[in-house]
């Protein structure tokens, strides 16, 4: 067999155009921050300072950790492209991946990058400037001897790191030469990415003492379980192990306590910028990291009835690559063999979430607690119909005319088919929390009190049974306050 006749020529990347490249790895303001804090995290650091400068004239960012910190030869590693293999073994805390977040996600935000570090009294300091790089075509790194003069350099611990991005040009908004709009638009964007922080890192946060203190311009941000699992209404299943030959898979699932057992800010803070219906879903950790934020990941729909679950599913760093984590630690996929075992986890759990919401509507349609609407099944299809043997409707209907009485349930029977359903269904999907019922007057409170007492009497419930019977009616429960001394009222009248 004949030999292939080989020759080497030198295809060197252009350093301006691959450099430039590297910007565009898909990160944001929020995944190029959380880039940089994984680096501190892995450098064993216990506080992370985020100091941000938007209302300069050139407006800059840093970050400062009291992390282990480099030595010069580690710090120009640090600053190579591609500085790791994502095949070597890992330490448990290591949370990089391909060795080019500190530099993918700090060129996808500015195009100067500096980073000053200080070990054994030693201060080192190096700066990738693009627009450097791209006149001279080169991979020259910038070394400076004199970091004193460096912006960030009195943010500089005994022992750590700062990370400093300047020119900022992919963070102005394209408000360029307005200095007020453009700091509107970054504290906007800072605004965001401290949420998702909060998120990310919330398990590195908790506790009397926690792993990390994170704090952005001196303000130190406090975590965001997304699981809830400190409020005591939240359902937790016990844990299930998958055990893989890379490591073990760690699954739990969560079942978030219903709007009405939380406050408003409650609810609302673990429903994040996108509300609960996005947030539902698979919340996948890496070595403590969230990496994935919600979603099903093809194992089931997101519905109304589902918004309340919630499953961890915690993942060492040895299994990247059956994973297939992307640069920037924001997306994976579900190896097929754990892929199975949680499409069953799903199938059984989302019934929970269900049963949650289900309980509380179960009751409206019981007929023996004298509901307002009636669910009906009519050819495969809900329908919901006035209950024309409702205490209040027969009262009334009983005091007409009988000529009369036709004309009063056909009004009702066009106010059950003229539900607005598309438009319900619109409200509940959007912002099922701020649907609520109109405000009952007193009158009509005090009518309908009075009506089902003497109903539920005729039906052979005792007096002192009647404050609980009524009770038992959703409507009257969230109104008993109102309610109760209407029926004192009528009691005492009927006793006398």
């Amino acid at each position: 067999m004949t030999e292939h006749i080989v020759r080497e020529v030198d295809a060197t990347p252009y350093a301006a155009s691959l450099i430039e490249g590297h910007r565009d790895f898909g990160y944001n303001l929020e995944t190029a921050l959380a880039d940089i804090i994984d680096n501190a995290i892995t450098a064993e650091a216990r506080t992370v300072e985020l100091i941000a400068d938007t209302v300069a004239e050139e407006p800059w960012i840093a970050l400062a950790d009291d992390g282990s910190g480099m030595t010069e030869t580690e710090l120009v590693e640090a600053m190579r492209l591609g500085s790791k293999d994502p095949t070597d073994e890992r330490e448990a805390e290591d949370l990089g991946r391909f060795g080019l977040g500190l530099k993918s996600a700090s060129f996808s935000q500015c195009r100067s990058l500096t980073v000053l570090t200080r070990q054994d009294g030693r201060t080192s300091c190096a700066r990738w400037d693009l627009d450097r790089v791209a006149k001279r075509n080169d991979w020259c790194l910038e070394l400076i001897d004199n970091p004193e003069v460096v912006t960030g350099h009195d943010l500089l611990t005994e022992t750590g790191t700062v990370v400093i991005w300047e020119n900022l040009d992919r963070l102005s908004g394209g408000y360029t030469h307005d200095r007020a709009k453009r700091a509107e638009h970054m504290n906007s964007e800072l605004s965001r990415a401290e949420h998702h922080l909060r998120l990310v890192f919330h398990r590195f946060l908790e506790g009397a003492k926690p792993r990390l203190k994170l704090s952005l311009n001196g303000r130190q941000l406090t975590p965001n379980d997304p699981m809830a699992t400190s409020h005591a209404a939240t359902q937790k299943d016990p844990e299930e192990v998958l055990r893989l030959r890379q490591g073990d898979v760690l699954i739990r699932c969560h079942t978030l306590p219903h709007h009405k057992r939380m406050s408003r800010e409650e609810w609302e803070e673990i429903g994040g910028p996108e509300g609960h219906l996005k947030s539902q879903g698979l919340y996948v950790y890496r070595e403590k990291r969230l990496i994935i934020a919600g979603g099903w990941l093809g194992l089931a729909r997101q519905t109304e009835l589902t918004k309340l679950c919630r499953i961890a599913v915690d993942i060492p760093n040895t299994m990247d690559a059956e994973w297939k984590i992307d640069v920037k630690k924001a997306s994976a996929q579900l190896p097929p063999v754990v892929r199975e075992r949680l499409k069953k986890v799903v199938e059984r759990f989302v019934g929970t979430s269900k049963r949650t919401y289900r309980s509380r509507g179960q009751k409206l349609v019981d007929e023996t607690r004298f509901p307002i609407w009636n669910r009906v099944q009519k050819d495969g299809q809900i329908v919901f119909r006035p209950n024309l043997e409702h205490p209040v409707f027969r009262t009334y209907s009983d005091q007409l005319p009988e000529e009369l009485r036709e004309g009063f349930e056909r009004c009702l029977r066009i106010v059950g088919s003229g539900l607005p359903i598309e438009t319900l269904h619109a409200e509940l999907v959007g912002n099922a929390e701020a649907v609520t019922a109109d405000e009952t007057s007193a009158t009509d409170l005090e009518e309908l009190v009075y009506s089902l007492a003497v109903t539920l009497m005729e039906n052979g419930v005792p007096s002192e049974a009647l404050s609980d019977t009524m009770q038992s009616n959703p409507f009257l429960r969230l109104r008993w306050e109102a309610a109760a001394p209407i029926l004192e009222d009528f009691l005492r009248t009927r006793i006398s």
